[in-house]
């Protein structure tokens, strides 16, 4: 089983730049999107052979997230089931008969921590609905979780200590979260290795450069990842600040 996750940044702005191409070309049985910035029917996403399943974010233009699905699920839930994390689009949880497949575009701390609050009230109910799901069948969670968990998954540490996606804060909610029994699939194969990321600043050529972040990724229920067999940091591929993360897996 192949799956793909990938924050666009726009997904009519990325279909602009090869996306359709890519997703052809790849034929993942799993495409899952963060950040669409659209509402279903906005523009057509003319991909053959996939169940489309969307959740937008009440306002235009903003968060939003997708995932097409080769195999229809036996459900669909595009909540964390929790009050007042329903209206920006951050979810879409897929249940298949032997593991649920979860998408997630995390809420960004901002500036100066300005909505650190309101993320870690996110954290606290996306953290009981994983276990939830985790104590009925395997989960696979992935998307763009806004945080880099270690000093080795971003260019530059010391200067960014505190800052939204590095704060103490965020980083040990993700410790909490992988604490429910998760394993984060690339450090599980690739638990040393530097230099790979998956988003980069428009501003200081910092792609070309390489000074990123890896803040995407597929978890995956320890019980099952003895299953994987792959994960790329798929940086070859543009089209957005953010490049697409693959996972292959026996399931």
């Amino acid at each position: 089983m192949k799956l793909i996750t990938w924050n666009v940044n726009g997904l009519r702005a990325c279909m602009e730049k090869g996306f359709l191409d890519f997703v052809k070309r790849e034929s993942p049985d799993f495409m899952c999107l963060q950040e669409t910035k659209m509402q279903q029917g906005q523009a057509e996403v003319p991909l053959e052979g996939y169940h489309q399943f969307w959740n937008s974010a009440e306002k235009k233009g903003y968060s939003g997230t997708a995932i097409f699905a080769k195999k229809e699920p036996i459900s669909v839930n595009y909540h964390i089931n929790a009050e007042g994390h329903d209206t920006e689009g951050r979810a879409i949880t897929l249940e298949y008969e032997d593991f649920y497949l979860m998408t997630e575009y995390t809420p960004n701390a901002q500036d100066k921590l300005a909505r650190i609050d309101y993320r870690l009230e996110w954290e606290r109910a996306r953290r009981a609905y994983i276990k939830e799901l985790d104590s009925k069948k395997p989960v696979i969670m992935c998307g763009d979780l806004n945080v880099a968990h270690q000093e080795i998954d971003l260019k530059n540490p010391k200067t960014n200590r505190g800052n939204a996606g590095f704060s103490d804060e965020e980083r040990s909610a993700f410790g909490e979260l992988l604490g429910l029994g998760l394993t984060d699939t690339y450090r599980y194969l690739y638990p040393d290795t530097t230099g790979t990321y998956t988003w980069w600043s428009y501003r200081f050529n910092a792609r070309a450069n390489n000074a990123g972040w890896r803040i995407d990724y597929f978890l995956v229920s320890d019980r099952i990842r003895s299953k994987i067999q792959d994960v790329e940091l798929r940086n070859d591929v543009f089209g957005s600040d953010h490049c697409p993360v693959t996972l292959t897996m026996d399931i």
